[in-house]
């Protein structure tokens, strides 16, 4: 079904509660797995199609953060949601205490069962306030992004839209926009610095409520994490510590001799090549005429796909007023659709929409396909983020149909900034752990962490003369900080998988693509570490785990800087 053509309209609160408690009831009171079963999949209906309102109701007010109707529906929906939530923790309970659990196990497997007991430990009736209020707040923090009119050389930008200026090859050019960025920024820094200090102290409510230390327990098991916890994590961190921040270090403090800076600026980042990083040559149109092509010669499964998701109008990706800033992709459960909203801004991030977006939606397309059910879903967010950010590597071979000439240059940015993202996304979760631990901790001690981080993952550059970044507010321009807390360490250990698949993909193509399509189409049925082992791909938390992959990554930005010298002769 086209977007446009979707239904909404407000469900009757009590009445859907009302229906999941009549399947509640009568799943107890099933005498055989037969109806048991029909129950769970009249309930797996239920959920889809509240979900599915749910949904259309939060992608309508983003692409629009000023339509009424919709911001009236958010309103509804955060406060209805954690009474959905208690519906459903109660079904999951029912789950696990079903004298029919050997029966779904042998039709679904256990790990539905494993998510119902992580969801148990994340939820309880005691903290439906705070949860109502957190996404009050999140929504709060979304509007004020979207809300963003940024003045600059005679014009007006969204966030969205400054971008392209951020790593223009001018220098003084790109320090003007993050000037301008960042005075937008301070004038609601204090906005910034409530909504934060809000949600740090409900979330450690909730925690000690559910009889935790604070946030941080709650918070991974709102994650859905089952196969590593706080420890493992801390691993990682050491191991991109110690084996990637001194690589790119070494890199980016060469690109900055290429650049013609003898210390790199934060302002320097963004900027890769001293003519200007390459952009698509065409613009929406032909990038989607080329991802088109693209996924057609992938596959078979991909050319469906591709043609599924503009069959059924999946994307939004024009830059507009008032439009949430950000990029993401979901689903209308009920009718098994993927949807990607996300905002073009002229740069090489449209052409990753069509890759790393679409890479969440191929995911969500192949499960659907095949036996799908909510309690599996894609699998947990590494692995969701494995999907996404490795399909923009496998776009590699057709990235000329994108970039014409300069496809090369693409592949060494994209590298060079896939590799740097893992310092970057360490120190976000680093911060966010430090936050959780001290929720009394005052706006400057937070900011004051920040740097700490910065120095410590990222010493190759400084904030000195960016005003309101210098004093450690980077965090504030990162949504996920806000609004979906932990999330962001999913990110790095995807990437580490999906550096894994390019390496590989380098070897044998087929055989790589051959796995990734297996890691992607098993829709939740293992865990993150098992995908891995079965796709041959080591264990980012295994100690010493991302040396090979840094020196290897290292290694074949060499070799593309030398193919790209010969180019120039």
């Amino acid at each position: 079904m086209k977007f446009s053509e979707m239904p909404y309209a407000r469900p009757d609160l009590d009445a859907v509660k009302q229906q999941f408690a009549d399947l509640l009831a009568r799943f107890k009171a099933a005498a055989t797995y037969a109806e048991a079963h029909a129950v769970f999949l009249e309930e797996e209906k239920l959920n889809k199609h509240v979900d599915t309102l749910a949904q259309l109701a939060s992608v309508r007010n983003t692409i629009d953060t000023r339509d009424k109707f919709y911001d009236e529906e958010m309103n509804f929906w955060n406060e209805a949601t954690p009474q959905l939530q208690e519906c459903q923790n109660a079904w999951s309970r029912a789950m696990l205490d079903s004298p029919f659990r050997a029966d779904f196990t042998a039709e679904y497997g256990d790990l539905m069962f494993v998510n119902a007991e992580i969801a148990d430990k994340a939820f309880s009736p005691d903290i439906l306030d705070e949860m109502a209020q957190e996404n009050k707040l999140t929504t709060e923090y979304g509007k004020l992004i979207a809300s963003a009119q940024i003045p600059f050389e005679g014009g007006v930008y969204t966030l969205s839209q400054l971008s392209p200026f951020k790593n223009d090859p001018d220098d003084a050019r790109r320090l003007a926009a993050w000037k301008a960025e960042g005075a937008w920024y301070k004038e609601h820094g204090a906005e910034f610095d409530g909504l934060y200090d809000q949600l740090v102290h409900l979330r450690d409510t909730m925690g000690k409520k559910l009889g935790y230390e604070g946030y941080t327990t709650l918070g991974y098991y709102r994650m859905g994490r089952l196969c590593y916890g706080p420890e493992e994590v801390k691993q990682f961190r050491e191991n991109v510590r110690r084996d990637v921040v001194p690589v790119v270090a070494r890199l980016r403090k060469e690109i900055g001799k290429k650049l013609g800076v003898d210390t790199l600026m934060l302002y320097d980042y963004d900027l890769i090549f001293p003519q200007g990083d390459p952009a698509p040559k065409g613009g929406k149109e032909a990038i989607f005429a080329a991802a088109k092509r693209m996924y057609h010669d992938m596959s078979r499964e991909t050319g469906e796909f591709i043609d599924f998701m503009l069959a059924t109008e999946a994307f939004d990706v024009d830059a507009r007023k008032n439009k949430w800033g950000g990029g993401y992709c979901t689903s209308f459960m009920a009718y098994h659709q993927p949807f990607i909203l996300a905002n073009f801004n002229g740069t090489a991030g449209d052409v990753d929409v069509v890759t790393h977006e679409a890479g969440h939606a191929f995911a969500d397309y192949t499960t659907a396909n095949n036996r799908y059910v909510v309690e599996l879903g894609v699998g947990g967010m590494e692995t969701a983020e494995t999907h996404s950010m490795s399909m923009e590597f496998f776009a590699w071979p057709y990235m000329a149909q994108f970039f014409g000439e300069d496809a090369g240059r693409y592949e060494f940015m994209h590298l060079m900034d896939a590799l740097s993202f893992l310092p970057y996304g360490t120190i976000v979760d680093d911060f966010q752990r430090q936050v959780y631990e001290n929720p009394d901790w005052t706006p400057a001690e937070r900011k004051a962490a920040w740097r700490q981080l910065e120095a410590e993952f990222r010493p190759h550059i400084t904030f000195d003369g960016i005003p309101y970044l210098e004093e450690g507010t980077r965090w504030q321009y990162q949504m996920h900080i806000y609004e979906t807390p932990f999330y962001y360490i999913d990110y790095c250990l995807a990437q580490t998988a999906a550096l894994q698949f390019l390496l590989a993909s380098r070897k044998d193509y087929d055989d790589a693509f051959h796995r990734y399509v297996r890691f992607l189409s098993q829709g939740g049925e293992k865990v993150f570490t098992e995908l891995l082992q079965e796709a041959g791909l080591r264990s980012p938390f295994q100690e010493g785990a991302l040396q090979t992959v840094a020196q290897e990554s290292e290694a074949l930005l060499n070799e593309l800087e030398r193919a790209l010298s010969q180019e120039t002769k």
